[in-house]
């Protein structure tokens, strides 16, 4: 049973729920894709990915070994000045009781003008490199000294944790850190170091000498100054000597690969360059020794070919002649089968079936020998496609009634292209009578349709299917799916062997999709115009509402 329908199926407008997927979707994509564009010389480039590595892992260990050897450096000059500070304020400590202890007056002016003296007498010129401040003790309640403190120094500057901890232990320095004003204004590090003096008729005060850093600071600075160049010279020595060592192994890589791929285009003599004896050299002797052999191998192979083609072309045509005689011969004795005995009469008809077959299979032969010998071409004209599917649907219904499947052919009333109709009517036939034989009595679809660049043809059946071992095998020459089903037509194991290669003879696409259970999908894209190239195939391989499934893509078609 055939359907006709000339107008496709209208679609549902696409809700707003579906316009927000697809357009994610499409976010989604051009996302990929323009990541994949940009990690694209990444993933194809070696020496890139040795050179960034190599620098990126330098970097790590100069930061690492820097930041190791910074911090050492920095904790000995801290440690240095603190030892320094201790036992320059213990010698100093000593001289300023001295001072006070040979004082003859105690009167408060007296007091007053050594402690003024001590004070800067501890102190430096500049103030910069030692300041002193003396002021009361904490715990004690007398002030008949003043505090007093060297130029720039501050009595704020003292804090009260070092104050009370002098209190509580007098009899030991006691040191800390502080920050003090620098000579460009800016506030640098200090040593702080406390000790107790006893002043006569004043009681407890304490002497607080500052030791500033900032010959330490100077000098910290100028060493990670140091180690920031240092790390970028030496990432960029390492990032050098990666490109180097990259490009003695990559060159020749590169060069093996520019030789392999001229020896898959064809150039099967050439050879790699040997240099010198090491490793490389060796490999590029193996590879030109493989190179050899492949290419006498290779011709071994394409004279056998040629052998076989010949031998299989001319026994082709050597049997056309007896198979003419032997035709003629049994096609009398089918036209008198009711004359003969019922087992001879049962004879004439199965000798007229398998020779029916036989003349398939050598018409077959004969096509497949021109396809190898490149012998086989087109005769083009503007063929309407549509019209091809209907005669062909239409001579195969018996068929498809006999086996109880209904054909539905879905095509536009006009679709015109420019096409070899022997060879695409053989494509279509192969196409439906497959369809026919895996259906098993469920509908088979058959949809036309023209674009922009190409015209189309689809068979989709809801039969038996394939699995992917068998779709990996569906276009291969004498193999059938199932050997041990009974088919009606008597097919030879090369249709779609043929098909395909008359696809290709008119630079087109033969593709295919199964699923057990699920059925299969034969879809045959062809230009509009010899020349013209195919941008993207008119009809899906598969409609919305059918499982998606592996897709078997010949050699040499490209799915779009």
């Amino acid at each position: 049973m055939v359907t006709a329908q000339t107008e496709p199926l209208a679609r549902p407008e696409p809700t707003g729920t579906e316009r927000a997927r697809s357009s994610r979707v499409r976010a989604g994509r051009s996302l990929r894709s323009a990541m994949s564009t940009l990690l694209r010389p990444w993933r194809r480039s070696l020496h890139l990915r040795v050179m960034t590595i190599t620098a990126l892992l330098g970097m790590v260990v100069t930061f690492a070994l820097g930041a190791f050897m910074y911090e050492r450096i920095s904790d000995g000059l801290v440690s240095a000045k603190v030892e320094s500070a201790t036992v320059d304020a213990s010698v100093r400590r000593a001289d300023a009781q001295d001072s006070f202890s040979q004082v003859d007056k105690t009167d408060t002016s007296t007091l007053q003008q050594t402690s003024k003296d001590i004070v800067s007498d501890l102190s430096s010129v500049d103030d910069l490199s030692r300041g002193a401040i003396l002021q009361r003790a904490i715990d004690n309640p007398t002030q008949a000294v003043p505090p007093t403190g060297s130029r720039g120094m501050a009595t704020e500057v003292i804090p009260n944790d070092l104050r009370r901890a002098l209190a509580r232990d007098p009899e030991h320095q006691q040191t800390t850190y502080i920050e003090v004003p620098g000579r460009d204004g800016s506030w640098v590090p200090a040593v702080l170091v406390g000790s107790r003096l006893e002043v006569p008729n004043a009681g407890a005060y304490d002497l607080y000498l500052i030791y500033p850093m900032a010959q330490e600071v100077e000098t910290i600075s100028i060493i990670r100054q140091s180690f920031v160049f240092g790390g970028f010279a030496l990432v960029v020595i390492l990032a050098g000597l990666a490109y180097m060592v990259t490009r003695m192994v990559v060159t020749p890589v590169r060069q093996a690969r520019h030789v392999a791929e001229r020896l898959s285009a064809g150039a099967l003599n050439e050879r790699m360059h040997v240099a010198g004896e090491d490793d490389l050299a060796r490999l590029a002797n193996s590879f030109n020794t493989m190179a050899g052999n492949l290419q006498k191998q290779i011709r071994q192979l394409e004279e056998l070919s040629v052998v076989q083609q010949r031998f299989t072309s001319d026994v082709s045509h050597e049997l056309r002649t007896p198979l003419t005689t032997i035709r003629m011969a049994a096609d009398l004795l089918y036209t008198s089968r009711e004359d003969f005995p019922a087992p001879t009469a049962r004879s004439a008809e199965l000798l007229n079936k398998e020779l029916d077959r036989f003349e398939s299979l050598l018409a077959d032969l004969l096509e497949i020998s021109r396809f190898d010998a490149g012998a086989a071409n087109l005769d083009r004209t503007s063929t309407d496609l549509s019209d091809l599917v209907r005669q062909v649907v239409d001579a195969y219904s018996p068929l498809a009634e006999r086996l109880g499947t209904r054909v539905t052919v879905d095509a536009p009333t006009v679709c015109i292209a420019e096409m070899d109709v022997r060879r695409v009517e053989r494509i279509v036939r192969n196409l439906v009578t497959n369809a026919i034989e895996h259906s098993e009595g469920k509908p088979i679809k058959v949809t036309v349709r023209a674009g922009e660049s190409a015209v189309a043809v689809a068979v989709r059946d809801h039969g038996v299917g394939m699995s992917p071992t068998e779709m990996a095998q569906v276009f291969t020459r004498f193999w059938r799916a199932d050997p041990a089903r009974a088919r009606t037509t008597g097919g030879t194991g090369l249709g779609l062997s043929i098909a395909l290669e008359d696809a290709r003879l008119h630079a087109g696409w033969l593709q295919a999709w199964g699923e057990p259970g699920e059925g299969s999908c034969f879809r045959l894209t062809l230009p509009l115009a010899e020349g013209e190239p195919i941008r993207r195939s008119p009809v899906r391989l598969l409609d919305d509402s059918d499982q998606t499934g592996p897709i078997v893509i010949p050699e040499e078609v490209r799915l779009r």
